[in-house]
């Protein structure tokens, strides 16, 4: 079969699953994540702190409360049952940000949206003096069709569980600003490993992000509602690969940055 018959029968494939699961993108977050939450990035000595966020072709059903934006994807296949419109992509954000979190408490940030709405490899940059830190100042984004080939090939994905019911991540926070500053700097070297398809730096990056939640929001880790040692599965991973990390609050899935297989684990594939 050619190359273009193998693509024709991909895309074929991936219809055929949206039909089931809709046809919205998902999205992957990165090292640099909770910097998008103004009250993490307030205390940012020396914004902007980035994130990184890739975006995914539906091609699998994610599992609900796992890191993924289901929940921000649900409430988009709602109300564009068909994709996306055409036209401003920010404008397409703030209406999904303002419509997930219509009388909420605790809001969701606005990478959950950015991710699902831009393709390809995105750094947000978040600074606190604008929009309070809800919208990123400036957004850098990478669409080269041979960094999403390397990307798909060196991530890896296992599923772990989902978060709880009960559980709240920002339960015995402790935001000290050296502490957000890293964070912010993950993103960033995140984003500059992918660039340069460095395997070795991207790892890093996810492991010092992971070190960054651990000390700034402890319960992303521990808590008394999760019953599966988080930090030890983490720690195997990370002692035998490049590097690792959830990807999200509680669980969720395990990235891994590994240029070798991985038992156990799957791949996506990514929309540049």
């Amino acid at each position: 079969m050619t190359t273009d018959g193998k693509s024709r029968t991909k895309a074929a494939r991936t219809a055929d699953i949206t039909r089931a699961i809709g046809c919205i993108p998902y999205r992957m977050a990165f090292a640099g994540g909770w910097i998008d939450q103004g009250f993490v990035s307030r205390h940012n000595p020396s914004p902007p702190g980035s994130m990184v966020v890739v975006g995914l072709q539906p091609t699998v059903r994610f599992m609900d409360r796992c890191g993924m934006a289901t929940s921000t994807r649900n409430l988009a296949l709602k109300l564009w049952p068909q994709g996306f419109p055409e036209g401003d992509p920010m404008a397409i954000v703030r209406r999904l940000y303002e419509e997930e979190n219509r009388g909420q408490a605790n809001l969701s940030g606005s990478q959950d949206m950015i991710g699902l709405v831009w393709p390809g490899v995105s750094r947000l940059d978040y600074d606190f003096a604008h929009e309070q830190g809800v919208f990123p100042v400036h957004i850098e984004t990478c669409r080269d069709p041979s960094v999403a080939r390397w990307l798909e090939r060196v991530i890896h994905m296992i599923p772990v569980e989902p978060r709880p019911i009960g559980y709240n991540p920002r339960d015995g926070m402790r935001l000290d600003p050296g502490g957000v500053k890293r964070l912010g700097q993950t993103g960033r070297d995140c984003y500059g490993a992918i660039l340069r398809k460095d395997a070795v730096a991207l790892g890093a990056s996810m492991n010092a992000c992971m070190e960054c939640w651990e000390s700034l929001l402890p319960s992303t880790v521990r808590h008394p509602t999760l019953t599966l040692d988080l930090v030890g599965l983490l720690r195997h991973y990370q002692e035998r690969f490049p590097g690792a990390m959830y990807s999200g609050c509680g669980g969720g899935y395990l990235y891994v940055v590994s240029e070798e297989p991985i038992p156990g684990a799957f791949k996506v594939s990514l929309r540049a």
